[in-house]
C-alpha cells in the first residue's frame, strides 16, 4: 500500500506515522505526509523517521489542488487518511474563518483530487481504494448528564465554529460516497491526550504549567466531562477502520473514559507530585486557577464505540490511569519538545500578530 497522509506533522498524525512505519509485518510500502506546517504541525514529531525509505514528507496544503494531485500520481496512492485540520475550540471563537478555510474548503478540494485519481485507476486498485477522514465528536453537540452516548446515528449538534466546520467536513465525505460513489470512510474520535500533543490542550498545559509554577487554569467550575482516548488507541482504530471498515460508514471511536476536567487535572498534580515534586514541598494542587468559561462551552461529550467493537473486534489497550501516567512520563522526559513550541513558536505567533 502506497499510503497519503494529510496533517501528519500534527499530534494524532504523527502519532499514526510513528505507529505505522513501526508495525512490523506492514502492507506500507511508501508513506507521503502532506503537511502545511501550520502552528500546530511539527515537524521534530517525526525526525527520527528521516532515514525511513518508505517515508516521504510534502510540504504543502490540501487545497493546492496541482501539488495534491502531483502526489497521488507521483507516488501511486492507494488510500488517504486526512488528519489535516485547525482543531482549537478557542482559536475558532477568535477567528472562524481559518478553520473554514482548512477544514472546509481544503477537504472539498482534497476530495475532488481524490475522486479524480480514484476515476484514474485500473479495476483492481479503483476497488482498493478509500479516503479515510478523520473527525470529532464536537460535531455532535452536547450531552446532558445520564444521556446515552453519541452514537453514529445521532444528529449533527455543532456548538463552536471549529466544530460547525468538522462538520461541513463530514457532509462532504458522506456527498462524495453517495454521489459520486467515491470509498469513504468516516471516523468520529472523543478528546485524545498522550505523546507530541500540542501545549496549548489541557492536559499538556496542566503538566507544562505545573512544571513551571504557572497557574493551573481550569474553565467555569470545571464539570465538564469528556471521554479521553489514548491517541495510540485511536491511530490503531483508524488504521483498523482503512482496512476492514464498509465503505461509505462512520465509526466513533472513544476511549471509554467519561471524567470532568477538574478530575483530570487533580490525578496530573498527583502524578506529579510523586514523580517530580515541588522543591518547596508542596502540593501542584494549589496551582488550580478556575477561570472564565469559554463561550458556548458543551458540557459533556461521550462516544458510544460499540459499532467498532462489535463490527472490527477494537478495544482500547489503555485505561486512563495506565494512559495518563505514561503521558505524564513523556512530558518528563521531552521538555526541551515542549519548550521549543512554547519558547519559539509562541514568540513567532505574537510578533506575527503584532505585524
Amino acid at each position: 500500500m502506497n499510503l497519503l497522509v494529510t496533517g501528519g506533522c500534527g499530534f494524532i498524525g504523527s502519532n499514526f506515522i510513528r505507529q505505522r512505519l513501526a508495525e512490523k509485518g506492514s502492507p506500507l510500502t511508501k508513506l507521503v505526509n502532506l503537511d502545511a506546517l501550520t502552528y500546530a504541525g511539527n515537524p521534530a514529531n517525526l525526525t527520527d523517521l528521516a532515514g525511513d525509505p518508505r517515508y516521504v514528507f510534502a510540504h504543502g496544503d490540501i487545497g493546492d489542488d496541482a501539488l495534491v494531485a502531483r502526489l497521488l500520481t507521483t507516488h501511486a496512492i492507494d488510500a488517504i487518511v486526512n488528519f489535516a485540520a485547525e482543531s482549537h475550540v478557542d482559536r475558532s471563537i477568535d477567528s472562524p474563518e481559518p478553520f473554514i478555510q482548512t477544514n472546509v474548503v481544503g477537504t472539498l478540494r482534497l476530495l475532488n483530487n481524490a475522486k479524480k485519481h480514484w476515476n484514474s485507476l485500473p479495476p483492481t486498485k479503483k476497488s482498493a481504494f478509500r479516503f479515510l477522514h478523520v473527525s470529532t465528536d464536537e460535531v455532535y453537540g452536547s450531552l446532558a448528564l445520564g444521556a446515552p452516548a453519541f452514537t453514529e446515528q445521532h444528529n449533527f449538534e455543532p456548538n463552536s465554529p471549529y466544530a460547525a466546520s468538522k462538520a461541513a467536513s463530514d457532509h462532504l465525505v458522506r456527498a462524495y460516497q453517495h454521489t459520486y460513489g467515491l470509498p469513504t470512510l468516516t471516523t468520529n474520535c472523543s478528546n485524545n491526550y498522550g505523546p507530541y500533543h500540542f501545549p496549548e490542550k489541557l492536559i499538556p498545559l496542566i503538566i507544562l504549567n505545573a512544571l513551571e509554577q504557572k497557574p493551573l487554569p481550569v474553565y467555569g467550575d470545571g464539570m465538564q466531562i469528556r471521554d479521553w482516548l489514548y491517541v495510540e488507541d485511536h491511530a490503531a482504530a483508524i488504521w483498523l477502520v482503512l482496512q476492514k471498515g464498509r465503505t461509505g460508514e462512520t465509526y466513533n471511536i472513544g476511549g471509554l473514559n467519561e471524567q470532568p476536567n477538574i478530575a483530570i487535572v487533580k490525578k496530573i498534580c498527583e502524578l506529579l507530585d510523586r514523580k517530580a515534586p515541588r522543591p518547596d514541598g508542596k502540593g501542584y494542587a494549589q496551582q488550580i486557577a478556575y477561570v472564565a468559561d469559554r463561550p458556548g462551552h458543551d458540557r459533556r461529550y461521550a462516544i458510544d464505540a460499540t459499532k467498532l467493537q462489535s463490527e472490527l473486534g477494537w478495544a482500547p489497550r489503555e485505561n486512563f490511569a495506565s494512559g495518563i501516567e505514561k503521558t505524564v512520563d513523556w512530558y518528563l522526559k521531552n521538555r526541551n519538545w515542549a519548550a521549543e513550541i512554547t519558547d519559539t513558536r509562541y514568540a513567532r505567533e505574537r510578533l506575527g500578530a503584532k505585524g
